[in-house]
């Protein structure tokens, strides 16, 4: 089950969660995944990244950045967006976001 966060209702989506997963897509295709503490500034999330996901991020930047549900029975937040690089941070701009249950219960 998913369920759809409007844009304008993220911030407050985001506010338990402090960090998260930044996917982003390799030269050779393969995903890069970087856990990374997470602000919300300005409409943007915005994290500070190295130079292969800021060389990722630069080539193609379409983005997903996860926020696991702390306990494995809380929903997880999916965030889609347009990534830019500014400095030495990462900011998206959110496309589309989404909550969405675990597929596993924990035992």
């Amino acid at each position: 089950m998913s369920i759809a966060v409007p844009l304008d209702e993220l911030a407050e989506a985001l506010a338990q969660r402090p960090w998260g997963y930044l996917l982003t897509v390799r030269d050779d295709g393969r995903a890069q995944t970087l856990a990374l503490p997470t602000v919300w500034r300005d409409g943007a999330l915005v994290g500070e990244v190295g130079r292969s996901t800021a060389a990722n991020v630069l080539a193609r930047p379409t983005v997903t950045w996860v926020f696991p549900g702390a306990s494995g029975e809380e929903f997880s937040l999916i965030v889609d967006g347009d990534a830019s690089v500014v400095g030495e941070s990462v900011e998206v701009r959110p496309t589309w976001a989404v909550l969405h249950r675990p597929a596993i219960r924990p035992a």
